[in-house]
């Protein structure tokens, strides 16, 4: 990117709530059921029907509110936001556009040099998603309208963002904060978390904002990045080269890593919102604000912080351990239930643990080795039955199912060699089989060390322990055995 230019980026993220009923009927929301079983008249739009708003739709929009600081409104509209397409019967999508319910909150991210930057959250407003065109049926399009009718929260940012990674950063700690309040279930694959990325840019020093693209339907942190970024250049070679950038919205093409027009962008007069005349304000009291308050749990934020004060971890670590409910609730598990410490069971987790979960696409709720398990072969290391080395193979098995670590460790007779009787004899065996390297070590060469290590590893099947094997190696090399 140009060092003369600045981009300037604000998000629309849309969030699908976890109601077990749409936002105005009674039809169900579960992912992956036959096309166009789960809508229902109203969520259709035939003419008679009378939408009536899910009382927990409106729950979660106020929980997510109070979670980032934002006001409450006690009266707050819903309205018509006019426009057509294929998967939106009505011809119209019922939102909120005057009154949202949620206004004036911010996130906090860290920006690229790893400083806490505030971003600012315009508005945070209910409204119903439409239905899902599939492409691609031979010469035909599909309509799929289960969809149609789930309640969305739209979280939109002030344009507060710098970067294609300040983008994701955003993105990354409101996915985080949504699957918390469990408000959300997050799944981007299933749709059930998007966003739409408004970008511009302008000459840097200068204020007044330039002409903004809207980049629809994102639906991955890296797909986020890799848009917004491409768009960056794409807009500076326009302008670079005379041009004027087109305000319009576009769709990235992942494929080829391009964004491409789709259709001009719309005004907020384009959409003709008037409130609906089917449904009442939604007006909120203090009571009911004060009950919602009262299930906030510990937010992200303050988890990652007193990981670091009451387990002493590296911040880095706390803030991987503390990106979803799950994995925080499995870490403090293991942390809790093994002896060797959080730093271990830290360690563990994001190295072995969350390599093999990347491995075989599983996410945390479907380890295949529970924090009890996981806290037991710790244990095994602590009290040194177990080396480094031989504890990852004793994980691997107990991943494949073969049992708990200590019924792998008899099995197999992999426990620990400490003993120094036991140990000594195989050391003085290695030292007198290679007189020459024994004899280079005495003249100073001091890296031979690792050799005779190595040899008495091998002939142990890696279960001497490493610190006795060293001390006993240096007691035989220097004479003092």
């Amino acid at each position: 990117m140009s060092a003369s230019w600045e981009p300037v980026i604000g998000l629309e993220i849309h969030t699908q709530l976890a109601t077990r009923a749409k936002i105005f009927s009674g039809a169900p929301t579960a992912y992956g059921a036959a096309p166009n079983t789960q809508a229902s008249l109203i969520d259709l739009g035939y003419p008679g029907v009378l939408p009536v708003l899910n009382e927990a739709a409106v729950r979660m929009a106020v929980k997510l509110g109070l979670a980032i600081g934002a006001s409450i409104a006690r009266r707050s509209i819903l309205a018509r936001k006019n426009y057509f397409y294929p998967d939106l019967p009505k011809g119209y999508q019922i939102s909120q556009y005057e009154l949202p319910i949620v206004a004036r909150g911010a996130i906090v991210i860290e920006d690229a040099e790893g400083h806490e930057k505030r971003v600012r959250i315009t508005r945070a407003h209910l409204e119903e998603d439409a239905g899902k065109s599939i492409h691609g049926i031979g010469p035909f399009t599909g309509v799929d309208l289960n969809r149609a009718g789930t309640p969305l929260l739209e979280i939109v940012s002030e344009p507060d963002l710098r970067s294609p990674a300040e983008a994701a950063a955003c993105m990354r700690s409101i996915h985080t904060l949504v699957r918390y309040l469990g408000i959300s279930d997050g799944n981007m694959q299933e749709g059930s978390f998007r966003c739409d990325a408004n970008v511009s840019v302008r000459r840097r020093g200068e204020d007044k904002l330039g002409t903004r693209t809207e980049i629809k339907n994102l639906n991955s942190f890296r797909f986020v990045e890799k848009a917004i970024a491409f768009e960056i250049e794409r807009q500076i070679d326009v302008l670079e080269g005379g041009g004027t950038v087109v305000q319009e919205t576009r769709l990235f093409d992942s494929e080829r890593g391009v964004t491409r027009a789709m259709r001009t962008k719309e005004e907020a007069n384009d959409y003709r919102y008037f409130p609906d005349p089917d449904l009442l304000p939604i007006e909120i009291d203090d009571a009911f604000i004060e009950a919602v308050r009262n299930t906030l749990p510990e937010l992200p934020d303050a988890r990652r912080r007193r990981f670091v004060q009451e387990y002493e971890l590296r911040p880095a670590d706390a803030a991987i351990l503390a990106q979803s409910p799950a994995l925080a609730d499995y870490f403090e598990a293991t942390a809790r239930a093994t002896r060797a410490g959080p730093r271990t069971a830290a360690n563990w987790i994001i190295g072995d643990l969350m390599s093999f979960l990347n491995r075989d696409g599983l996410d945390i709720e479907r380890s295949r080795i529970a924090p009890k398990a996981l806290s037991a072969l710790l244990d095994r290391l602590e009290d040194e039955t177990l080396s480094g080395k031989i504890a990852k193979d004793v994980f691997e098995a107990m991943w494949a199912g073969e049992g708990g670590a200590d019924e792998i460790i008899a099995a197999r007779g992999l426990a620990q060699i400490s003993d120094p009787e036991a140990l000594g004899a195989v050391v003085r065996e290695v030292v007198a089989a290679h007189p020459a390297q024994a004899a280079d070590y005495r003249a100073g060469k001091d890296k031979l060390l690792g050799f005779f290590v190595g040899q008495v590893m091998k002939a142990t099947r890696g279960q001497a322990n490493p610190q006795e094997v060293n001390r006993l190696l240096k007691a035989e090399l220097e004479g003092q055995a």
